[in-house]
């Protein structure tokens, strides 16, 4: 399975501890989609700039599976990510592809998590009379290795999680990121977070001071 349906499971079975704002999830997924597609050799690095394989046997290692586990090209989403990529160069940024390819990110994950029966559609009346519902996680082989991985302090995986504040900045003693290749991209995850952060605080103060206007003018 790979690391972005992982990500979006472990987010998921903490959203009762942590709340993790969508923008921020769509754009960690992203991110791990390029380091798994960096494992099986569909991309490199050159630089901060996506390079796609040719698609060559020589060019790419066998596709034995990501962090996750699983033969990745097998992952439709996974297809959709390797085939967004510029193929000219200069190439493009791995920031630029995420801010791209992130976008509604995690709804889209959402619905084939869904699809696939990974999540279902928990119904309950509000009120007496009005009836909601909200997709919750079923108890299957993905979610417990999703849970191992968790557990097991994988350094991607929870790097990642970190990143969206799903769980505690980590210590000196947790496992660290070795790769260069993925360590770029996760500092490009980090630079794109700082970025909707400051962003979103733009916005707020935008609306504040919108609102003090309005009182002053009596509205």
């Amino acid at each position: 399975m790979s690391t972005a349906r992982e990500l979006l499971i472990v987010a998921m079975d903490m959203t009762s501890v942590r709340t993790v704002e969508r923008g921020a999830l769509s754009l960690a997924l992203a991110g791990a989609e390029a380091i798994d597609l960096l494992a099986v050799g569909a991309i490199t690095l050159d630089g901060d700039r996506i390079v796609p394989s040719d698609g060559s046997a020589a060019d790419r290692p066998p596709a034995t599976g990501g962090p996750g586990g699983t033969d990745l090209p097998g992952d439709p989403l996974l297809s959709d990510a390797a085939s967004s990529f510029v193929r000219q160069a200069p190439y493009e940024s791995v920031g630029n592809w995420l801010w791209r390819r992130g976008r509604n990110l995690s709804a889209i994950y959402t619905a084939a998590l869904e699809a696939e029966g990974q999540l279902v559609r928990r119904h309950h009346r509000r009120w007496g009379v009005f009836r909601s519902s909200e997709l919750v996680l079923v108890d299957s082989p993905a979610r417990r290795r999703a849970a191992d991985r968790w557990r097991a302090d994988e350094p991607v995986l929870a790097a990642l999680a970190t990143a969206v504040g799903i769980r505690d900045k980590r210590t000196d003693d947790s496992p660290a990121v070795t790769d260069e290749a993925v360590g770029t991209v996760l500092t490009a995850v980090d630079d794109a977070l700082s970025e909707l952060t400051a962003e979103s605080e733009r916005r707020a103060h935008k609306l504040d001071d919108a609102a003090i206007t309005n009182v002053r003018r009596g509205y």
